[in-house]
């Protein structure tokens, strides 16, 4: 793993590549995403078919919802520990996710004028679930949890079933949290059958979830058709850490996102050499032991950095201009920093704070935005479900009372039937 030191004349052009880790060669794939969302604007499940047979090998011939049979008896067959770690997570998550409700509210001015805010759910939400090499039951959770409890009346999930099968844990997850239409569908069809609709699959009003570059680049296109909560990239994790923290720690924490993909990127800045020297020293003797030893070297080797700089006032600088996914303060006063962190989509505090516990059960959502865009982006939750609406009425009085300045400026503006309206009535 590469050690970079802030003192260092490139350090500036070096540290410069990690801040601009967002590049995504979407332009590459537009063409294909854009044929794909094309055919099947066009000719809805016929398109769609055919495309599972194409990329997911294996032919629909009328087969392509999930039944909540397929559900129930898949959580039925469930292990009881694995099952009550699902549950435990679902209670968690949602119990977290419940105090981010927001309430319609109503104010009326002395002058009688009522001005207010209406808050309501989505009608349908499409939630996209990857899938393929692997089963991602805590992203279903995390999807699924917030759409819930903004009062989402029709949730529709999509996940990729290579071969025609669909992950029995999925589906277990499925059954949990009382989900009612599902689909075997992946990659950029999937989003495109949700933003458009066809025959099969209803057209939804917002699109979440994570996924490939082709899923990432459809979301992008269909945006402005449908919603979506954000452009994901490749996982991350920053590590702001000093000599209080244990080596081996900081090193199997930044390997847990180097296991998730070639190019995730890991990142530890601290103000000792010594404490980099010895990170970096335990990624080394751990790495070969991982499962995923392949996947996560290649993470280390080529997306990974050390950072050491002058002092904690630095660290805090240089992790704030990254504006990492996830988070780590791995100091004794770890809490005193927090104010001071700008640009993060979670924070995780203290020693005993590994960002696995926040991927899985912790309670907050771990769809979080990547590569930067923490800078404007924030973690999925329920507002990403529902719209709001503005209460304006006026009364006599009041339109009185504030007419003549509406007046002056539609005037300003030009834009007489504007103004005309308002005088009509005073």
């Amino acid at each position: 793993m590469k050690i970079l030191y802030s003192n260092e004349a490139n350090f500036k052009d070096e540290f410069s590549l990690l801040v601009d880790r967002s590049n995504i060669d979407m332009q590459s794939v537009m063409p294909i995403v854009n044929g794909i969302i094309n055919d099947i604007k066009e000719r809805g499940d016929a398109a769609l078919n055919e495309q599972i047979a194409k990329f997911d090998k294996w032919e629909v011939n009328g087969n392509l919802a999930i039944t909540t049979d397929e559900m129930k008896t898949a959580y039925d067959n469930l292990d009881d520990k694995l099952r009550n770690a699902l549950k435990l997570a679902y209670e968690r998550i949602k119990a977290y996710h419940e105090k981010q409700v927001e309430k319609s509210w109503i104010d009326f001015e002395p002058s009688g004028a009522i001005l207010g805010q209406k808050v309501t759910p989505v009608d349908r939400a499409g939630l996209y679930i990857p899938g393929g090499k692997a089963a991602y039951p805590s992203s279903l959770i995390m999807n699924a949890v917030p759409a819930i409890v903004a009062g989402v009346k029709e949730i529709v999930v999509c996940t990729p079933a290579v071969g025609g099968e669909v992950n029995s844990l999925l589906l277990a997850a499925m059954h949990l949290l009382g989900i009612k239409t599902a689909y075997k569908v992946g990659g950029a069809s999937a989003v495109a059958a949700m933003a458009y609709g066809t025959q099969t699959i209803k057209k939804v009003d917002v699109i979440t979830g994570p996924g490939n570059i082709f899923v990432a680049t459809a979301k992008k296109m269909v945006y402005g058709d449908v919603n979506i909560d954000m452009i994901a990239g490749p996982s991350e994790i920053g590590v702001i850490a000093d000599e209080s923290a244990n080596p081996t720690h900081i090193a199997i924490d930044l390997l847990s996102q180097a296991e998730h993909d070639e190019i995730a990127s890991s990142f530890l800045i601290t103000f000792s050499a010594e404490f980099a020297n010895k990170v970096n020293d335990e990624i080394q003797r751990l790495l070969p032991n991982l499962k995923r030893y392949e996947i996560a070297k290649a993470s280390i080797d080529n997306k990974a950095a050390i950072i050491v700089t002058s002092d904690i006032d630095e660290c805090i600088e240089l992790m704030n201009a990254l504006a990492v996914e996830h988070l780590e303060i791995a100091t004794d006063n770890a809490y005193e920093y927090l104010p001071r962190i700008k640009h993060a989509g979670a924070i995780f505090l203290g020693h005993y704070t590994p960002e696995a516990i926040g991927d899985y059960l912790a309670g907050p959502n771990h769809t979080l935005p990547t590569g930067g865009s923490a800078r404007f982006f924030s973690p999925l939750s329920v507002s990403n479900f529902i719209k709001k609406s503005s209460i304006i009425s006026m009364n006599k009085r009041a339109i009185d009372e504030i007419g003549s300045a509406c007046m002056a400026l539609a005037d300003t503006e030009g834009l007489e039937a504007h103004k005309l309206s308002v005088e009509f009535r005073m």
